[in-house]
């Protein structure tokens, strides 16, 4: 049995706001990943069986191939490619729903869109330390992911049966994609649970498994092999691995959004490493990806060193600098950080 989790009082304000609401905008994360999309196509699809005038999703730029096959995805508006449109549908929308982010300035470019907006404005989330710039605020950062949390809220609602296929499907996609097909922040019986009714829903997750994780190019696998080979960088007495790719290196390799996802994981199979990082060199800063194993919190040594966060055996930040200046401080951080400190109890 699910236990309760969601504020009563909260759901019932957000059940008034749906009731209310006749224009609905659902806006997340730059880079979105499979979360973000999953949960906002989600809620997309369960608010697509009332009688509204508007829903659209709005990101704030292009997110992956892999994850296109979900039901609505077709109708996304990235903001990037069409930011007065995307401006006007914000600043009309009676309720905005901002998934899977905790501070406003997540959103990139959006920022000054979603904060002038006279919507009501309900975050849904499971980062730490939210910030108070919506009406409502649903933060549980022991879920596993956000669609958990919107998944939850629906059932809250006393919508459970309104969560039909294409919204299972999303919100499996984004908590498989958040837990690395459920190898860490799934350590908790509930979300057994919830997989147990998105499968009565109809859902394949074999089939789901396939299309977000065994449909990439024929580059990507290149690009894995050359990082893997050329670029990664052990630390044995650290227990850590780091490697890079600049954006030199990535146009080689003919990058496309979402062409790194789960390298991070990789070097987490060799014996004996408990921590790795990988950067990847953007426009104007570094992106950097941090996971774990055991009791090293490298959601702490993102937020310490990379202006970042996130969860204990999953996270990232970012740099602004060069490829080398972040590597630098990386090898700082794990003399300050070491994570022979945190040994698995």
């Amino acid at each position: 049995m699910l236990t309760k989790t969601i504020d009563s009082e909260k759901v019932h304000k957000l059940k008034t706001y749906i009731d209310k609401g006749d224009k609905f905008v659902i806006v997340t994360h730059e880079m979105p990943d499979g979360d973000a999309i999953g949960s906002s196509l989600g809620l997309y699809n369960y608010l697509a069986s009332f009688d509204k005038k508007s829903i659209r999703v709005i990101v704030p730029n292009a997110f992956p191939d892999f994850l296109k096959w979900m039901n609505g995805a077709s109708d996304i508006v990235v903001y990037e490619q069409y930011p007065d449109f995307a401006t006007q549908l914000i600043s009309e929308a009676d309720v905005i729903f901002c998934l899977d982010f905790n501070t406003a300035k997540r959103v990139g470019w959006m920022t000054s869109a979603l904060l002038a907006s006279d919507a009501r404005k309900v975050l849904i989330d499971h980062h730490l330390a939210p910030e108070d710039f919506c009406n409502i605020t649903l933060s549980n950062p022991q879920m596993s992911s956000t669609s958990e949390l919107v998944f939850r809220i629906i059932c809250a609602l006393g919508d459970a049966d309104l969560i039909e296929k294409d919204s299972a499907e999303c919100f499996y996609t984004g908590m498989m994609t958040d837990t690395g097909s459920f190898t860490y922040n799934s350590n908790n019986e509930s979300i057994y649970v919830i997989i147990g009714e998105l499968i009565k829903k109809g859902i394949d997750k074999d089939e789901i498994y396939r299309r977000v994780y065994q449909v990439y190019s024929e580059s990507r696998l290149r690009m894995m092999g050359y990082v893997l080979y050329q670029k990664m960088k052990v630390y044995p007495d650290k227990h850590t691995a780091v490697f890079s790719l600049s954006q030199r290196e990535l146009n080689r390799f003919k990058y496309r959004a979402g062409d790194t996802e789960g390298f991070v994981n990789l070097p987490l199979s060799i014996r004996g490493i408990t921590f790795s990082a990988f950067m990847r060199q953007e426009t104007n800063l570094i992106k950097i990806s941090l996971r774990s194993t055991g009791d090293f919190p490298c959601n702490k040594f993102a937020s310490e060193y990379f202006n970042g966060g996130g969860h204990k055996n999953a996270s990232g930040g970012e740099f602004h600098g060069s490829l080398d200046e972040a590597l630098a401080v990386f090898e700082y951080g794990l003399e300050q950080f070491n994570p022979n400190n945190f040994e698995k109890s």
